[in-house]
């Protein structure tokens, strides 16, 4: 019997005989996430992207207790696991402690996949992955652990807080390799048991999953400061994520408000007040799992907070998986000569909307209000990716690191004390005013195509912070570097052709 074989007899032996038949029949084990088991409900098999009833009866209290017996005692955080294997199995409880749900997840060790950042794992780079739930984040973990420990000869410690990357059990899965493991017996202990493992065992690379806590954060820093490498992973869905969470940005260097002097503040061309990064990152490269098969990598890590953190776009390096262990590398600039071929509408479609990031404030009712006044707005996930921020009253007080924020990358604040749709509509009435002309950006295309063709400089009209961000975010898709410069109201954007302004300078968006 193969492994996989193996792995499937396993998490099919401790179902209920019609749902083992049931998976059977379905026979799409290779696609399949979890099975979920509920009290009076019918159970579901669950995949990447649908899921399927396995039975018309309903699971009974039986159907649930011979599960439980199969799979064995549950630790302090209701999970279980299947000896030698990768699954999973968590409990629901009820008030009474008592058993009446279970998620039955597949856990699987796929080789080979370490390809699409093989590179950065020879560089000896610490690592950070990060993406949401189930995307396959610990998959590429555990195959990074094998990679290091048997094709780089490194010693490699596993702190294993949930037995999901070496499995259930004392021996490690083969899916690991020759690195050793340490369990952790809660989630609290997790950044002791990191301690420990760099005190005690002497390793040169400790790969830990689900960084989640304030001291599993400062037990990072600690254990990079000695020296040792550090491949990790974390929940969330971009960089932006990252930096506007309290308890993880201490990964990244942490952030700090800092007084500039008047002199440097007009040297710099923004507020005294702006934000900065208090220390190195503790990890050197950050990998964004968009999709399964779909990465984003950010190099140089303190770099890329740096420039976020001044206002300027950062684009990654993108990898998409083919087939097997073939991949594809997306470079972060676009290609100069690609700026000929766009016609003057096509940005224009791209840049007329409004993009809106909103906080504390109803999402439909700004939908339903650009709807009725006719004004093409776009909610975006991230501040980054704004054009105007919105906040109510009271988050703008609770949390102000927001409000710094938005002041750190120059973007346009308005808040409101009511959230209604009134409150909304009289809100998207003032943002309206800040819409741009069609002719006047048409203008701004030819003069940057005048300044790629030509190979010279260019210099555009003076504009507001908002008229400059569209300017920048126009050069970059142009392939053009862009700065502003001069001092309010006299500020504009000078773009410059690639091999006239050097790379450091890419994008000052104003701040």
């Amino acid at each position: 019997m193969t492994e996989h074989d193996y792995d499937t007899q396993a998490f099919l032996s401790i179902l209920p005989n019609p749902l083992q038949e049931a998976l059977e029949r379905l026979n799409r084990f290779d696609e399949l996430v979890e099975v979920v088991i509920d009290l009076g409900r019918v159970p579901e098999a669950r995949f990447e992207f649908d899921f399927v009833p396995l039975s018309e009866e309903r699971i009974t209290r039986a159907d649930i207790d011979a599960v439980v017996k199969k799979v064995g005692e549950f630790d302090r955080d209701n999970r279980a696991g299947i000896e030698q294997t990768l699954h999973r199995i968590s409990a629901v409880r009820n008030r009474k402690n008592e058993v009446v749900g279970l998620t039955c997840r597949v856990g699987r060790a796929l080789y080979g996949k370490i390809g699409i950042i093989e590179d950065l794992v020879k560089q000896g780079a610490s690592i950070l992955i990060l993406g949401r739930p189930g995307i396959g984040k610990t998959t590429l973990l555990r195959e990074a652990s094998r990679y290091i420990s048997d094709t780089l000869h490194k010693r490699v410690i596993i702190v294993d807080t949930s037995n999901e990357i070496g499995g259930d059990g004392d021996v490690p899965h083969p899916g690991v390799g020759s690195s050793r493991r340490m369990q952790v017996p809660t989630n609290k202990e997790q950044h002791d048991i990191m301690i420990e493992a760099v005190e005690n065992h002497n390793p040169e690379v400790i790969v830990i999953d689900e960084i989640g806590r304030v001291e599993e954060a400062q037990a990072c820093r600690t254990i990079a400061e000695r020296g040792v490498e550090l491949i990790g992973t974390a929940h969330g869905n971009d960089l932006g994520n990252l930096i506007t969470n309290p308890t993880l940005v201490d990964l990244l260097g942490g952030i700090q408000t800092v007084t500039l002097s008047d002199e440097e503040a007009q040297r710099r061309g923004t507020q005294k007040s702006v934000l900065e990064r208090k220390a190195a990152p503790t990890f050197d490269v950050l990998v964004e799992m968009r999709e399964r098969d779909v990465l984003a990598v950010y190099r140089d890590l303190a770099d890329v907070v740096d420039r976020v953190l001044r206002g300027f776009e950062v684009r990654p390096e993108i990898r998409r998986r083919t087939s097997g262990k073939e991949f594809t590398v997306e470079p972060p600039q676009q290609k100069v000569e690609a700026a000929l071929t766009i016609s003057e509408e096509q940005p224009w479609e791209q840049d007329s909307s409004m993009r809106i990031y909103v906080q504390g404030v109803s999402q439909s009712y700004v939908e339903r209000a650009s709807h009725s006044m006719h004004t093409d707005v776009q909610v975006v996930r991230t501040m980054e990716d704004a054009d105007i921020v919105v906040l109510s009253d009271a988050l703008a007080n609770k949390k102000p690191f927001l409000t710094e924020r938005a002041q750190a990358l120059g973007l346009p604040l308005y808040t409101t004390g009511k959230n209604s749709l009134a409150a909304v509509k009289d809100l998207l009435r003032r943002v309206r005013s800040m819409s741009v002309d069609r002719d006047e950006y048409r203008s701004w295309i030819r003069t940057m195509r005048e300044a790629l063709i030509s190979s010279t400089s260019a210099e555009l009209p003076y504009a507001n912070a908002f008229e400059r961000r569209l300017q920048h975010r126009l050069a970059e898709r142009l392939g053009l570097y862009s700065e502003s410069e001069g001092i309010e109201p006299f500020r504009h954007v000078v773009v410059y052709p690639p091999h006239v302004k050097s790379a450091p300078h890419t994008k000052e968006e104003d701040q």
